[in-house]
């Protein structure tokens, strides 16, 4: 399949501890279609540490690559259900070191999703080992999200509510299953 074809891909975005990973496989359910797991959980799980600046392009890569690949599957339909995208770990790159490779900023350009839908920061913050540092740094990456989308003029779907509320309000902006 050729970018632009269906699937349609569908970015969920969100700091952390804002359910991107349980809603991305409800999503993919209830379309019957498939969804893309952030690969930083398991660039985390096989490197026991947390990403370097250095580490940051490649992750994108990987993560964009996983993408493309479920995209041409036969059993993606309808949707693909992406948990993250390079515009993600672009961010990330703000908050830790305070600048964004040209490599990833190239990709955080690139962000051509047929929706983009972000994780609200309603849902409490839970402690997960490695990946997850503070409620105040999950406020801060959701804020700097909410400017970078701002900043390059993409348009995005604020959701809140637990699991069912957000499905709900999917569907609103997708139409039905």
């Amino acid at each position: 399949m050729t970018r632009g074809s269906l699937p349609a891909r569908i970015a969920i975005l969100g700091a952390e501890s804002t359910g991107k990973s349980t809603l991305a496989p409800a999503l993919a359910a209830r379309y019957g279609t498939l969804w893309v797991p952030e690969y930083l959980r398991e660039f985390v799980e096989t490197e026991q540490r947390v990403p370097r600046e250095e580490d940051q392009p490649a992750i994108a890569r990987a993560q964009r690559g996983r993408e493309d690949a479920l995209a041409a599957s036969k059993d993606a339909r309808r949707f693909l259900f992406c948990d993250t995208t390079p515009l993600m770990t672009a961010v990330y790159s703000r908050i830790y070191w305070g600048r964004v490779p040209v490599e990833l900023l190239e990709m955080e350009a690139a962000h051509d999703y047929a929706a983009t839908l972000v994780a609200g920061l309603d849902l409490p913050w839970v402690p997960d080992g490695l990946q997850r540092e503070s409620e105040e740094v999950r406020k801060q990456v959701h804020d700097c999200l909410l400017a970078v989308l701002r900043e390059r003029c993409i348009p995005f779907t604020l959701l809140e509510g637990d699991l069912a509320q957000r499905l709900r309000q999917v569907e609103d902006l997708l139409g039905p299953p």
